[in-house]
């Protein structure tokens, strides 16, 4: 009888643990949406001449910039520092959206797509979020195969820099688009399940997979949408 209550009442504990640390992530990505459209307003009105100028060193200081912030969050996980470099990293992916968006609002229908891509990204996770958490299924095994095809789709974005497909770009974001889509339900999972105990870790990783997803969703909208003049 005392061994079924202690049972019960560990299982009952990590329920609440998991419960909160899926209340802090929600709140959390909640406030990183803040810095993320300061810095992509600020963004557009940027201008990134040396990007297209040297596009491999605007790339490779891009992601050291990333990276020494993704490593200095993780260092810092457990204080109030690594919510403070967290959202310093949000404002920052922010004003990185900068080239794409003035790309889209070069076009008649630009903003309109903008906000397609954001209201359907929106739509996409709460689904798959919603799926994650009330079936409290196990989305762990999905995990191999979605770094196989991040790989995969990095390699493939690599060579597609230098052949310059426009067909093959198209097909890169649709499969983006599925890969991040599958990696929302697995970072949610990972939460519910207790594979995940760390609110700022597991914000990070769910802003990525909602950052990737809208980038490549507005990216599928103005290739096959897009109005020029």
């Amino acid at each position: 009888m005392q061994t079924n209550y202690q049972v019960s009442n560990t299982a009952e504990s990590l329920a609440l643990g998991t419960n909160k640390v899926l209340r802090n992530t929600y709140m959390l990505l909640g406030i990183t949406m803040f810095p993320t459209v300061i810095g992509a307003v600020i963004g557009t009105g940027m201008n990134f001449a040396i990007a297209a100028q040297h596009p491999f060193m605007f790339g490779l200081g891009m992601l050291a910039v990333m990276f020494g912030l993704f490593f200095s969050i993780q260092a810092n996980r457990n204080s109030s520092l690594g919510v403070v470099l967290l959202l310093l990293l949000t404002g920052f992916m922010g004003l990185m959206l900068g080239p794409i968006l003035q790309v889209a609002l070069h076009l008649r229908n630009g903003a309109q797509l903008i906000g397609l891509a954001a209201g359907g990204t929106g739509i996409i996770f709460l689904t798959l979020a919603g799926i994650a958490t009330t079936t409290k299924k196990d989305f762990s095994f999905m995990g191999n195969f979605l770094m196989v095809g991040i790989i995969l789709l990095i390699v493939a974005s690599l060579a597609n820099l230098f052949f310059q497909i426009p067909a093959l770009q198209l097909a890169l974001s649709g499969v983006a688009v599925l890969l991040f889509s599958g990696f929302i339900l697995y970072d949610v999972s990972r939460i519910v399940n207790g594979g995940e105990t760390n609110y700022v870790m597991a914000t990070l990783a769910i802003y990525l997979d909602i950052y990737n997803l809208f980038v490549n969703l507005l990216q599928l909208l103005m290739a096959l949408m897009g109005e020029r003049d």
